[in-house]
């Protein structure tokens, strides 16, 4: 059984930091494409950031550019998300992605495992 688990969510002032680790299991964490998204509230969810399956390319949207970093530790089967210099607009649910074999920047509609979420809110 799949399981993406994210934490490091949390309320933080705006230009503030934190970091979003998802921990995965019941996958072969080399062979999938990881990332992540965010939903804020009364919004579609977005793509925020993620790896090519072989970790060769990272992709970003650009709103979060300089700003935010992905990282993975395979021998731990974790995902990272450093995020930096945090707006408010940057409030929202964020998930883990994962989809097997994809070489480009995950696609919304072709997630092959999602996380629960967790809340990141960034106060004025």
């Amino acid at each position: 059984q799949v399981q993406l688990v994210e934490s490091g969510g949390g309320l933080v002032q705006a230009g503030g930091s934190l970091r979003l680790s998802c921990a995965a299991s019941g996958l072969t964490f080399g062979a999938y494409a990881m990332g992540w998204f965010r939903q804020a509230p009364g919004k579609e969810r977005e793509f925020v950031a993620s790896f090519s399956w072989s970790a060769t390319r990272t992709f970003y949207t650009d709103s979060v550019k300089g700003r935010f970093a992905i990282s993975r530790d395979s021998a731990k089967n974790t995902l990272y998300l450093q995020m930096n210099i945090l707006k408010p607009e940057d409030t929202a649910v964020y998930y883990c992605a994962a989809k097997k074999w994809v070489s480009e920047a995950l696609d919304l509609s072709k997630i092959d495992y999602w996380g629960q979420g967790t809340q990141v809110t960034v106060s004025s």
